[in-house]
């Protein structure tokens, strides 16, 4: 593993371990102090996009490596690893059925987290995106509003162990078994799976761990002392952001963008779908159906009973899979003559 520069900000982000260090760059009120001075700068909305990222793929690598100091997530020595390739997988719609921030909702208002009407207000907003395929300005406000306002004051502890009982209570049943195995093949092929979601990265920790992928990318919420602020580090993890994450966890792991892959349902993740060298639109909406086929990508439907979401692996990646683990192979080979 390439070695990750160090910085000296560091904020902290809740595991099944405890807390654990995620550096992040630069302050968003320096950054966008910095942008009201230059009119050819980024957008506020650009550079929130780009440190959200940041502090995810931050997050992401530092619980990952808590988890392999403990000896939770060491890697199947069995299986050769392809250093340059990984696969990122998108979670609502994508490799569970519906989305994952109802699904924990459902979990916390049976525990009178939150009241029945906050629920259908989550769900409804949900539906409308469902149909249109695009999400609404005004509902990612008012619901990234309401989901601070509840964690404000808890425990980062807390959600993490709120986030393990309600994926087996709820989740685990939910996981679409087409996009579960495509991930195993990436598995078995010695790469590294990430899921990449708008999810609190606490959520997105735990169904990447239950699934035994790598880890998860994920928007974070500043916390001080074990307690969250109310607050989130850049915003939501979405669109720009996570491409933007993406990108990084790439450079800190120095995986070859070209060598891997993504997947996603959703036009709204045509910037992280673009990045990388095969791109998968599982369980499509209508427009990125459209750039999927304008695109020539592949693309995979659980969702009916049609040939085409019975084939289960597609030849291209199936054999792109088969070719970086007999790269692995043959460079444990040549290093065992050498």
């Amino acid at each position: 593993m390439p070695e990750r520069s160090k910085d000296a900000r560091t904020g902290f982000i809740a595991g099944r371990f405890g807390e654990f260090p995620a550096r992040w760059s630069q302050g968003l009120s320096d950054q966008l102090t910095r942008i009201a001075r230059s009119p050819f700068g980024p957008s506020e909305e650009e550079v929130r996009a780009n440190l959200a990222g940041e502090a995810s793929a931050d997050a992401a690598l530092a619980l990952h490596d808590a988890e392999l100091e403990a000896g939770v997530a060491e890697p199947d020595s069995e299986v050769p690893r392809d250093l340059t390739a990984a696969a990122f997988f998108d979670v609502d719609n994508t490799m569970v059925q519906g989305a994952s921030i109802v699904h924990f909702a459902r979990g916390l208002a049976a525990r009178k987290y939150f009241k029945s009407s906050d629920l259908v207000d989550i769900a409804w907003k949900q539906v409308k995106f469902r149909v249109t395929g695009k999400e609404n300005a005004g509902d990612m406000v008012s619901g990234k509003e309401k989901a601070l306002s509840f964690i404000a004051g808890r425990s980062t502890a807390e959600l993490a162990a709120l986030g393990e009982e309600i994926y087996d209570e709820i989740i685990a049943d939910k996981i679409w078994p087409g996009t579960r195995a495509l991930a195993q093949m990436h598995l078995d092929a010695g790469q590294q799976v990430w899921l990449v979601t708008a999810t609190p990265v606490e959520l997105a920790q735990v169904i990447a761990k239950r699934l035994g992928l790598t880890g998860a990318l994920g928007t974070v919420a500043e916390s001080v002392d074990g307690v969250f602020t109310g607050r989130l580090v850049g915003d939501i993890l979405h669109g720009l952001g996570k491409a933007h994450a993406v990108r990084t966890l790439a450079i800190r792991e120095g995986l070859n963008l070209k060598r891997c892959t993504a997947y996603s349902d959703s036009h709204n993740d045509v910037p992280m779908l673009s990045l990388v060298g095969t791109s998968v639109a599982i369980n499509p909406d209508s427009d990125l159906r459209e750039v999927a086929k304008n695109r020539g990508w592949e693309i995979r439907d659980f969702r009916t009973g049609r040939k085409a979401a019975k084939i289960g692996v597609p030849t291209a990646l199936a054999l792109g899979a088969a070719g970086g683990a007999a790269a692995a192979v043959l460079t444990r080979k040549r290093d065992a003559t050498t």
